[in-house]
């Protein structure tokens, strides 16, 4: 079989990965899609570092700002649309460019996924409400007793991947570490995933998103996270949303109600957008690293 070369920009927030998809599709013909979790939602684009209208008009982009911000998606989700994606621009005659920051959706599109059957909606909402009702060290506590191997692995911290492990349990009868013992759905093998990874020194990667959050703040920011703020009060959009979890919105939230100053916002937006890009590329250099030879190539 003769595979469609697909190329695939990773590494952590802020690191360049935009500009150098932006910079390689205009020299082959691409079209960029996204492999970013929130980037998926409508709702804060400038928060979320979405292309631009300019880029958007320049070269095709998929799968950004598709998804309404009160539905959860699972890793699952997105590697459906990203195989409808892929199969999108090979028709179009395009070569993709998967790029973003979500390490694992990545993962799971070039090594394969658990076969989890789909989670009714009925079940995440309890599950959720669970999570809000105990808290979260008491909601680990009662997940250890169910799935006491996954817990000795998972983050405790992680809400979002504690009522997934919580709600597949109460759906399928068998703990989430019983499916992430199956054979994973295989990669598609119609396609040749070639692999880039960004990874800045640190101090310049760490300046870079200090000056990426000021841009982002001459650029009206703040006004983004005040109308979706607005929403969530309003009861239009649940407070705890994924795009709730974006870089810097809980300081920004917390100024546009009043509660500190934006100068401590800022701080706190920046000093958070830091520590993320800090453990991205700790998780991407422990992944790429433990990849066979072979699996990953770099561009040339």
């Amino acid at each position: 079989m003769d595979q469609k070369t697909v190329y695939v920009i990773a590494g952590p927030t802020a690191s360049g990965k935009s500009a150098r998809a932006l910079d390689l599709a205009r020299k082959i013909d691409g079209v960029i899609i996204n492999a970013d979790s929130l980037q998926l939602y409508n709702g804060l684009p400038l928060l979320t570092a979405q292309p631009s209208k300019e880029d958007k008009a320049d070269i095709p982009h998929l799968l950004y700002g598709i998804t309404p911000p009160d539905i959860t998606l699972t890793a699952m989700d997105w590697r459906k649309m990203a195989l409808a994606a892929l199969e999108k621009a090979t028709a179009d005659s395009k070569i993709p460019i998967i790029v973003g920051g979500t390490g694992f959706y990545i993962k799971t599109l070039i090594e394969g996924l658990s076969p989890i059957p789909e989670i009714p909606e009925e079940i995440r909402i309890l599950s959720q409400d669970l999570m809000d009702h105990l808290g979260i060290d008491s909601f680990f506590e009662h997940l250890r007793t169910l799935d006491p191997v996954l817990c000795e692995k998972i983050d405790r911290q992680n809400p979002r991947r504690l009522v997934r492990a919580y709600e597949v349990m109460i759906h399928t009868g068998k703990p989430m570490s019983y499916w992430q013992s199956l054979p994973p759905l295989g990669p598609p093998d119609q396609y040749d995933f070639q692999l880039e990874v960004i990874l800045p020194d640190r101090d310049v990667l760490y300046e870079k998103c200090n000056t990426r959050f000021d841009v982002m703040i001459a650029n009206g920011v703040v006004d983004e996270v005040r109308s979706f703020d607005d929403l969530i009060l309003g009861g239009k959009i649940p407070f705890d949303c994924p795009l709730t979890h974006a870089l810097g919105f809980r300081p920004l939230q917390s100024y546009v109600r009043g509660e500190i100053d934006l100068e401590t916002a800022i701080i706190l937006s920046k000093n958070e957008t830091r520590h993320y890009a800090k453990r991205q590329t700790t998780w991407v250099k422990n992944q790429v690293s433990s990849q066979p030879d072979g699996n990953i190539a770099e561009f040339k």
